[in-house]
């Protein structure tokens, strides 16, 4: 290939460069030595790490002792510090991710606590159409119990249906709402079709599945469960100072100095 027929070539003139060299100092060819050498190094010693969408590049390149090359991804800034975003609806591809990274970040480290921004219209779109299931919200929830770390939540944007039951979740005194958020409690749609025993079966998992939300959210703000139900039996849009005053986060945040965690993101290119 060319990478073996440049190297042959330049094997040549080295060894041609190299005679002549042994009657005389030859600049020259130092200079293909120095770019040989430079070919070698980045072809077999730099490290290669695949990014968005299937491209590589290479990484650990320095001058001077200073690295160079791209700046890191926005996700990983995020990820490196402790920052989880939800910022789509609840489909299967975001709770994978959002799962994925409360077990690595419980994994780096079982006390520094995990801050989730949620802006999130739930398990559906903005329309109203169901494009999830409320067993994705169920998972989340249930890792964020399971790790070790605390979870502190914030709302901005929108936190509807069951990105509002996420909201909740987050440990007592750490779940905090930004001033414009808008918060809504729903129950859950489906979109059941087939026979009408097909209907049925999936009338009652919808049924089931309310009822767990219900659950959750009850014990999250200290309401009976019976409450919440009606609560949600229709739509209900809460304000975050009218959410406080429900239970389900515990502080508006007005100024910067009142989030829960404060990034260090000039750390993460060191």
């Amino acid at each position: 290939d060319d990478n073996m027929r440049l190297t042959m070539r330049t094997t040549i003139v080295l060894a041609l460069l190299g005679i002549a060299s042994a009657f005389k100092p030859n600049p020259y060819l130092q200079q293909v030595i120095q770019k040989q050498q430079q070919v070698n190094s980045q072809q077999w010693r730099a490290p290669m790490e695949m990014v968005a969408g299937g491209a590589e590049r290479r990484t650990d390149e320095f001058y001077d002792g200073v690295r160079i090359g791209p700046p890191p991804d926005l996700p990983s800034l995020l990820l490196h510090n402790r920052i989880v975003y939800i910022g789509m609806p609840l489909v299967p591809a975001v709770t994978e991710l959002i799962i994925a990274e409360l077990l690595y970040l419980n994994y780096e480290s079982r006390s520094d606590p995990i801050t989730m921004y949620i802006n999130s219209s739930g398990t559906t779109t903005a329309t109203g159409q169901s494009v999830g299931f409320e067993t994705e919200a169920f998972a989340i929830a249930d890792v964020m119990r399971y790790v070790r770390p605390p979870v502190h939540t914030v709302a901005l944007g929108q936190a509807f249906g069951a990105a509002a039951m996420l909201l909740a979740q987050g440990k007592r005194g750490k779940r905090f709402a930004l001033p414009n958020a808008t918060i809504l409690l729903n129950q859950p749609k489906s979109m059941a079709r087939g026979q009408a025993s097909d209907i049925a079966i999936k009338a009652r998992e919808v049924a089931r599945n309310r009822r767990t939300t219900c659950e959750l959210l009850s014990k999250a703000c200290g309401k009976t469960v019976d409450q919440v139900i009606e609560d949600c039996s229709r739509v209900k849009y809460l304000q975050p100072y009218e959410a406080v005053q429900y239970g389900l986060i515990d502080q508006v945040i007005n100024t910067k100095g009142a989030l829960a965690v404060k990034p260090n993101f000039v750390g993460a290119l060191r």
